[in-house]
């Protein structure tokens, strides 16, 4: 360990004194990262010549002629079969063995193979064949009749000219995520060209700064969520072209939006003839053997992240990502299933003896920590985001200190709260003490991205947020003429105080699932045989928001204002939150960020006046408010208007405090005007 790098580890020990038992295990995992990395660079010049296995392997184009190369050790004979061979094995598309470990190439002229044209590989083993889509195919495409995968050829006469400037920095992570196919109003499959055309202008009206998009690695399934990942190099062609889905990152980026995608190495779809899965006719290949190699909740293949060739795999479909498509990070799904050989089920991580079991995969955390290395050498503004429930520490501390390196995590416990409180507990029993450490419990040495829903709570099954609160009188009270239904009145209410009180309370950023800005009335399901192969939930209705006869459009208006404030005051970059005053009973709560203070009052009936909140001597006006009437609220305070501090002599001191009207169930927020 180098000395800036001892100092940083140390510095992390300190930082959480519960970890100091834990320092020799720690820096055991330290040095294994060192030493797989020196290992790796010792063979290749570098990390990033490492991660350059999609320009060896796959189809290419060189010269004056087509060369293909896949890896596939247990294969005996391997045929490139397709429309240039009548789908029949031919003795001129065999390709031949070159090498022990079982890199097999063929060489074919350029006037055989032609744009769009299908193809895929038939690979004998010792006692079988089998159908394969290509490892590293970068195009892969469903026929609509007979529902067969193939790869295609993909060498358009004119490559996608970039426009735009490759990445996009913001410095308030707002993250609106995403799913192309559900993102139009019609019920069908969204195309990249309507998403480009139609989504991106509302994303960057509603002021967020990156999009993070699902279910871009082809997936056989839709239903899945884009989830079981069945070609990793390959843009799921159901959206449309890889050049529609560059535009797509281009517009974006002239938008002055970054772009991210869910990136799936936790696991692979069990799918044989478009997966990776018994790809050789071997079950280890690129996975675990035996039961280890199955996932037992997701019924998927579990990656070997020992193996030197998956290693290079999966950072080379990392640096793929980046280059190809110009992307700006990665969300990195499911870390928990990764960094355990239980995948986190059944556990409830209540201690720190879990993070240092033997159930621990340090394989998995030595490629975590790889690949956060080279996303971060290739871009060092790019954005990577790991999605942990288990609360492993380090996770989003650099490499270089000793962590795992990922720039940011969720707080996956706060929507899981949410639904709690608002399912178990009645309005006026809702717990402000526990409701703040719920809040702001994170490790205060990592960035954390807070959410009160993401696409996990509205899935076919549950509830949206919204629908929660206001239940059956979504389907016909949701009009501006219905405006005093108490139930939408309530649930608009709370839907607004949720939804701020997580952004200011977030510890580095913030997301929201596409249409629950406004909020979006119903759950997500997706075409499959339980419901008729419908796709009336998958998709999101945009004319509800459009329509000015309704009240989603005073949500969307909120929204756009909240983060407004939140990028205005660059909230996260002040770390710093304080909570100055709180009070269960009347359901009060008052939170200092930026120079700013946050009252909110979450009770139910009661509207205080004269309510008194410590704070520090000075003037303060009120800037923002969520009971405006264009918010959907009942327009019960006037912003602009200038509060001084008053006296209060106590026994031994002096303190200070302002005088307020708070309005039942909204929240306001004052600016020190000495600061102005």
């Amino acid at each position: 360990m180098k000395k800036d790098e001892k100092y940083a580890f140390h510095k992390w020990l300190q930082s959480d004194p519960l970890l100091k038992p834990y320092q020799p295990v720690l820096l055991r995992r330290f040095n294994q990262r060192i030493e797989k990395k020196n290992n790796i660079i010792k063979n290749h010049q570098s990390l990033y010549d490492f991660a350059a296995t999609h320009t060896y392997f796959g189809l290419h184009h060189e010269k004056d002629h087509w060369v293909f190369r896949e890896w596939a050790p247990f294969a005996s004979q391997i045929f490139f079969i397709g429309d240039v061979t009548g789908w029949k094995e031919k003795k001129e598309f065999q390709l031949t063995r070159i090498s022990p470990e079982g890199i097999w190439i063929l060489y074919l002229p350029e006037d055989v193979l032609h744009h769009e044209h299908l193809y895929r590989l038939r690979i004998h083993w010792k006692d079988g064949q089998g159908d394969r889509i290509p490892a590293y195919a970068r195009r892969v495409v469903q026929d609509p009749v007979t529902l067969i995968f193939n790869a295609q050829v993909w060498y358009p006469e004119f490559a996608y000219q970039w426009k735009s400037p490759k990445c996009v920095e913001n410095s308030s992570l707002l993250i609106y995520e995403a799913h192309v196919g559900m993102a139009q109003d019609a019920e069908k499959v969204g195309s990249f060209r309507e998403f480009t055309d139609n989504i991106i202008p509302r994303i960057v009206k509603a002021g967020y700064t990156t999009l993070q998009l699902m279910a871009i690695q082809e997936h056989p399934y839709y239903g899945s969520f884009g989830y079981q990942v069945s070609s990793f190099f390959a843009v799921s062609s159901r959206f449309g072209t890889p050049d529609e889905f560059k535009e797509l990152i281009d517009t974006a980026h002239g938008s002055g939006l970054g772009v991210i995608m869910d990136m799936i190495h936790s696991h692979a779809v069990i799918n044989e003839v478009e997966g990776l899965s018994r790809f050789d006719g071997s079950t280890h290949q690129y996975f675990h053997d035996g039961p280890k190699g199955l996932h037992p909740a997701w019924n998927s293949r579990c990656f070997d992240y020992q193996k030197s060739e998956v290693l290079a795999f999966l950072l080379s479909n990392c640096r793929f990502w980046l280059e190809e498509y110009q992307l700006d990070g990665f969300r990195f799904d499911g870390v928990t299933s990764m960094m355990y050989d239980h995948h986190g089920l059944g556990k409830a991580f209540t201690g720190y003896p879990f993070y240092f079991d033997e159930s621990v995969d340090e394989d998995a955390l030595i490629y975590l920590s790889l690949a956060n290395t080279l996303i971060h050498d290739i871009n060092p503004a790019a954005i990577t985001i790991a999605e942990d429930v288990s609360g492993m520490p380090g996770l989003a501390v650099p490499v270089s200190a000793g962590g795992i390196g990922f720039d940011y995590r969720f707080a996956m416990g706060i929507p899981d709260y949410w639904i709690r409180l608002t399912k178990e507990y009645p309005d006026e029993a809702w717990p402000i003490g526990h409701l703040w450490f719920e809040l702001t419990n994170r490790r205060p040495d990592e960035k954390t991205i807070s959410y009160a829903e993401s696409h996990d709570q509205a899935l076919v099954g549950d509830q949206t947020l919204i629908f929660r609160l206001v239940g059956s009188d979504m389907y016909d009270a949701m009009s501006i003429s219905h405006k005093d239904n108490l139930r939408v009145n309530r649930g608009m209410a709370i839907h607004r105080l949720i939804r701020f009180i997580t952004m200011i309370t977030a510890g580095g950023g913030y997301l929201n699932f596409m249409g629950n800005e406004f909020g979006h009335p119903e759950w997500i399901d997706f075409p499959r045989e339980g419901n008729n192969w419908s796709y009336r939930f998958a998709r999101r209705q945009w004319h509800l928001m459009d329509n000015p006869d309704l009240q989603y459009h005073f949500l969307a208006r909120f929204d756009q204002e909240m983060i407004g404030l939140v990028k205005a005051f660059r909230l996260f970059d002040c770390p710093l939150i304080n909570l100055c005053y709180e009070h269960d009973h009347d359901k009060i709560m008052a939170i200092e960020r930026a120079g700013l203070i946050f009252v909110f009052n979450f009770h139910p009936l009661r509207s205080f006046t004269d309510y008194q909140i410590p704070l520090k001597p000075g003037k303060y006006q009120m800037i923002f408010h969520s009971d405006l009437l264009e918010f959907g609220g009942h327009d019960r305070l006037k912003p602009g208007q200038i509060h001084f501090t008053q006296i209060q002599p106590t026994k031994n001191a002096i303190s200070h405090y302002i005088s307020l009207y708070l309005p039942s169930r909204t929240a306001l927020v004052l600016q020190s005007v000495d600061m102005r």
